[in-house]
């Protein structure tokens, strides 16, 4: 498929690789950022890289020698993917200040961009209210867009105090870059979020190949029937593609694949991982299992009171194993479980309820035969009556004096 990967000897093969993971990772690399020191080898590769992502997953990938920017496909109408420090406010606020940038030049002072985001907000019929809530989701949308290198703090810098003032130098070819969604072709959001999830060049190869390289958890069930026949006829080829370039590991199961990264490089939530949220997510999988019998497609429905309890139960059975600014708010609590659950690909809202994933019983309690720390190990039971080397000599002994 990729003949110029295939001639590339074995180092430079694992440093294509290695680059193609980063990309996947930070899709906008650049000098002096994060993993900015593989820029000079993303760019030696730069043709092969090209290949790779534009073949198997339809993914155009542009290298400068300061940045490197991968367009990936758009999450769609998935909600549960996206920047978390962002509200649905402060990403609304981010595009109005890419908007506002554009032909701005390039230094300006805050005090003026904002000025100028609120006026593209009224222009666009949003409305603005100058509270303290507003002004965080605003900075939120800054903070974001320094983090990226697109705006840099020259003097001062970006905070949510209405009175501060710094001046702000703009990258104008990362502000160029920044925009994945084909925006000349959509009338609406709705058709620009369509739009910019829809498939690559190949249609349901790069679809499908889009969603194990993006999800933990691809069902057979969550597909439509095309993309599903097709998977389960590659599930093997795929799963070879996907370690061979990406270095990730699939486990397929009659449901569908699961796919892990060895290094957890790639991986955005960490599972199990530590925290009250985590830990009593992870504590109640066995139970919400246990509740409900699997349907069809393997997804055991639970309800919203189910979970409630069940995150009730384990904080009241260790009271002193969880933060109490977590567990304050228990209705607060069960929402953050959910909420990671749905990250994790676990749980579905279907409509009005939820199911809960085959994936889940990865994490089932499996009994450990190890013994426990400072404990005398039990001494060997007693060999079975029976005879022995030497009792067999003595026999010979006696037969011999007979004789």
């Amino acid at each position: 498929m990729t003949t110029t990967f295939d001639e590339l000897p074995d180092i430079d093969a694992a440093n294509v690789v290695r680059c193609a993971r980063v990309l996947l990772r930070r899709p906008l690399l650049r000098a002096g950022g994060p993993d900015g020191d593989l820029l000079p080898m993303i760019y030696r590769q730069r043709a092969v890289l090209q290949e790779v992502f534009s073949s198997l997953l339809g993914y155009r990938l542009v290298v400068e020698r300061r940045f490197a920017r991968l367009y990936k496909s758009g999450a769609g109408e998935d909600t549960t993917r996206g920047e978390a420090s962002l509200s649905p406010r402060g990403y609304a606020y981010l595009a109005l200040t890419l908007a506002a940038l554009t032909g701005i030049g390039r230094q300006v002072l805050l005090s003026r961009l904002v000025s100028d985001v609120r006026a593209a907000a009224a222009e666009a019929e949003i409305s603005v209210v100058d509270d303290p809530a507003d002004r965080r989701a605003l900075t939120a949308a800054l903070r974001q867009l320094v983090a990226l290198g697109v705006i840099t703090e020259t003097e001062g810098s970006v905070t949510a105090e209405s009175s501060a003032e710094a001046l702000i130098t703009i990258d104008t070819d990362l502000l160029g870059q920044l925009v994945a969604g084909p925006l000349a072709e959509a009338d609406s959001p709705a058709q620009l979020i369509e739009l910019a999830g829809a498939a690559g060049p190949r249609n349901i190869e790069h679809a499908v190949r889009r969603r194990l390289v993006e999800d933990p958890v691809v069902l057979y069930s969550d597909l439509p029937a095309e993309q599903a026949s097709w998977l389960r006829e590659h599930v093997t080829g795929e799963s070879r593609r996907l370690e061979r370039f990406f270095g990730l590991v699939s486990e397929c199961r009659a449901e569908g694949v699961v796919v892990c990264d060895p290094e957890d490089y790639l991986t955005d939530v960490a599972f199990p991982g530590p925290g009250t949220v985590a830990r009593i997510a992870l504590l109640a999988l066995p139970e919400l299992l246990s509740r409900s019998d699997p349907d069809a497609a393997g997804k055991h429905p639970v309800t919203w009171q189910d979970l409630t309890d069940v995150c009730q139960e384990l904080v009241d059975a260790y009271p002193a194993a969880w933060s109490r600014a977590a567990t304050e708010d228990h209705q607060e609590l069960v929402h953050s479980v959910v909420a990671l659950l749905r990250r994790l690909g676990l749980l579905q809202d279907a409509g009005g309820s939820w199911l809960l994933g085959p994936a889940a019983h990865r994490w089932l309690p499996q009994p450990d035969a190890t013994p426990a720390p400072n404990r005398e190990p039990e001494p060997p039971a007693p060999e079975p009556p029976g005879w022995s080397l030497f009792d067999e000599m003595v026999l010979d002994e006696e037969q011999g004096e007979q004789r």
